[in-house]
């Protein structure tokens, strides 16, 4: 990769291979792409909506109100939700291109028509550790269980932490031990090495992990040492002729969604049983959007060959999402209580401070949690994640959705103003999770959405994104989440000097 995709910190990507962003003006602007995807998806349903997007000269900046604009575009009705959905995810595949290593550029429709010279083989490795059948969370330095747990759900609902249709999903998992039992199942994790998938936990209760993630030893070395110590069985994709002991195995496994698509996803439809392909990749800067791009065109391949393929999502809290009638009057209720110090910062600010989360009374209510400083290219990868997860349910799929919490993953602690943020978080009712405890239960979502078809049935797709949300608070604490950004950036800086 050149230093463009690596780091995301240009607006244009030179030289790539494998998806690549279309063509415009002798460069391959990631601008232009999610500029014209955004003005696609909303063009039937909002015309003046999709022309503000086109005009917009400041995509890095003015990228937020437009993301908000899709959302609000959708509650216009089901259908308005869906063409929005279907619009923007066929202008991404019409625009993204395909580039073979010294082949002619090709669109993303014919990417599976060529050959691949290198097929993938599949190692097996069976843990030796202990078959839990018992729903257990890691919390502070404890590992929650039974009638702790659930005090730990309440205790969360009643901060305003997790909606209560999360607290209820978990619950009917540890109501129901028997859904552990993954031997019907072949959990296909793309991104294996990602602290947010849930590997181990599908490993722990004696599932089936069908793992994906690049050729990089460090990343394998790490996924084998944890299916060793677990109960399940991993399969992996490596090289013929790879060995059997664990070195040779990190050496020899990995499949490159990006670069090298075919082969990976000739490898995962000549694999045997139910898979549920779980999406949980991630990269930096306008990589991200490629990597995603490349996911979800593998999402439709599989869909058309296997029709029994589940699908699962995790989604970001930091974004945009339509909120129930309750989540509104919950932050209302804060916003009433707060104290004369925080009153008088908005008043010395100009208003520019700590502004109400909603309008009152509003239902639904519009949580804009989207973070400036991670990008546009982020926020189009999410949001294509979210049009595919309504587009397939719509289409009779199973699909998990999830609203995941604010975690202390690398990838945010790399980030200096967003470690700053998550440290202060915490003086405004948002709680930032551990990773081992948002993996967990994100996990025990997904064995609910499994074994209940994807949830309960909803009216419309944003009811579907708000049901089992864990969105750590950013949903029901009195402030937009914005207008307390830099004051939680200070006070966490500030802490972190301390």
């Amino acid at each position: 990769m050149s230093a463009a995709e690596t780091t995301g910190r240009t607006a244009t990507v030179e030289g790539p291979s494998g998806v690549v962003f279309p063509q415009t003006g002798g460069t391959r602007s990631t601008t232009a792409l999610g500029r014209a995807v955004v003005a696609d998806a909303l063009r039937a349903v909002d015309p003046v909506g999709a022309r503000a997007a086109e005009h917009e000269t400041n995509w890095r900046h003015g990228y937020l109100g437009h993301f908000r604009r899709l959302v609000e575009a959708g509650l216009l009705s089901r259908d308005a939700a869906l063409t929005v959905a279907r619009d923007g995810l066929a202008s991404l595949h019409a625009r993204m291109r395909y580039l073979p290593e010294g082949g002619a550029e090709i669109g993303l429709d014919e990417v599976f028509a060529l050959p691949d010279p290198e097929p993938l083989a599949t190692a097996t490795v069976a843990g030796t550790g202990e078959v839990e059948r018992e729903l257990s969370v890691p919390y502070r330095g404890r590992r929650l269980r039974g009638d702790d747990l659930r005090r730990r759900l309440d205790a969360w609902v009643d901060a305003g932490v997790i909606e209560p249709s999360c607290a209820e999903a978990v619950g009917a998992v540890l109501a129901n031990p028997d859904w552990l039992d993954l031997r019907d199942q072949r959990i296909v994790v793309l991104g294996a090495g990602a602290e947010m998938g849930p590997l181990p936990s599908v490993l722990r209760w004696g599932g089936d992990v069908v793992a994906v993630d690049l050729p990089r030893p460090e990343i394998w070395r790490r996924v084998l040492r944890t299916a060793r110590r677990h109960g399940g069985r991993l399969h992996l994709p490596v090289r013929p002729g790879t060995g059997d002991d664990d070195e040779a195995l990190a050496a020899g496994a990995g499949a490159d969604l990006l670069h090298r698509l075919p082969q990976a996803a000739a490898w995962l439809g000549g694999l045997d049983g139910r898979l549920v392909l779980g999406n949980y990749v991630y990269a930096d800067g306008a990589t991200n959007v490629r990597v995603a791009t490349a996911v979800d065109a593998l999402t439709v391949h599989l869909a058309r060959r296997r029709p029994d393929v589940a699908l699962a999502f995790l989604a970001t809290p930091t974004d945009v999402y339509a909120v129930p009638a309750e989540a509104v009057a919950h932050a209302e209720r804060g916003y009433a209580a707060r104290g004369l110090a925080r009153r008088s910062l908005r008043v010395l600010s100009g208003g520019r401070l700590l502004h109400r989360n909603y309008p009152p009374a509003a239902d639904p209510g519009i949580n804009d949690s989207l973070v400036p400083q991670q990008g546009p290219n982020y926020a189009l990868a999410k949001r294509l994640q979210r049009w595919r997860a309504a587009v397939a349910r719509d289409a009779g799929t199973t699909v998990s959705f999830t609203v995941a919490p604010p975690t202390r993953t690398r990838s945010v602690l790399r980030n200096r103003a967003l470690a700053a943020a998550y440290a202060g978080a915490h003086r405004f009712g948002i709680e930032v999770f551990e990773p081992a405890t948002s993996n967990t239960l994100m996990a025990a979502l997904l064995m609910h959405d499994l074994r209940t078809g994807g949830g309960p049935a909803q009216e419309h797709p944003w009811r579907d994104e708000a049901y089992g949300a864990a969105h750590g608070g950013l949903w029901r604490v009195p402030y937009a989440p914005r207008s307390a950004l830099g004051l939680a950036v200070l006070l966490g800086l500030g802490g972190a000097r301390a």
